[in-house]
């Protein structure tokens, strides 16, 4: 999705899309913790993933902030 919006058709539809994003990562962790928890993947996995799932939630979540602000400021 973040691909995608790269592409949007407006600043809105590019918000769209990294939103879409942001709940398909905020999925992934939910699925990671289940994984983790059931001992379904090893030791190594069980601690890069769930950090790297975070990192990627923070880095979505500022680049909507940025264009929310952004497309405030140019209207």
């Amino acid at each position: 999705m973040v691909r995608e919006a790269e592409y949007g058709q407006s600043k809105t539809d590019f918000i769209h899309k990294l939103s879409i994003a942001l709940k398909e990562a905020n999925e992934a962790e939910y699925w990671i913790n289940i994984l983790n928890d059931t001992n379904y993947i090893d030791d190594k996995l069980s601690l890069s993933l769930p950090d790297d799932c975070k990192e990627l939630l923070k880095l979505l979540i500022a680049s909507i902030k940025t264009a929310k602000q952004r497309r405030i400021t140019n209207n």
